[in-house]
């Protein structure tokens, strides 16, 4: 089912309910997840490592994939 028809079908489930309790839920569950950003429910230690490695990055501390592959092959005979 694609993201349409999968949009259509909980329109109509929306629709076809009688039960305040149940919209509520609904209600608040949306308004989260739009208000909230995975950034910021990330543990701030995860947050300070990410941006700890964007900073390494920008000043070019960084070692190719295929740098780290071929010493992996020399080291463990792969």
């Amino acid at each position: 089912m694609n993201l349409q028809a999968k949009k259509l079908e909980l329109v109509q489930m929306i629709l076809n309910t009688d039960q305040p309790k149940l919209l509520e839920k609904v209600s608040r569950l949306l308004k989260h997840h739009k208000e909230t950003d995975w950034w910021d429910e990330l543990p701030l230690s995860v947050q300070q490592a990410i941006e700890a490695g964007i900073e390494e990055a920008d000043r070019g501390e960084v070692t190719l994939h295929e740098d780290v592959m071929k010493e992996a092959r020399q080291k463990y005979g792969l």
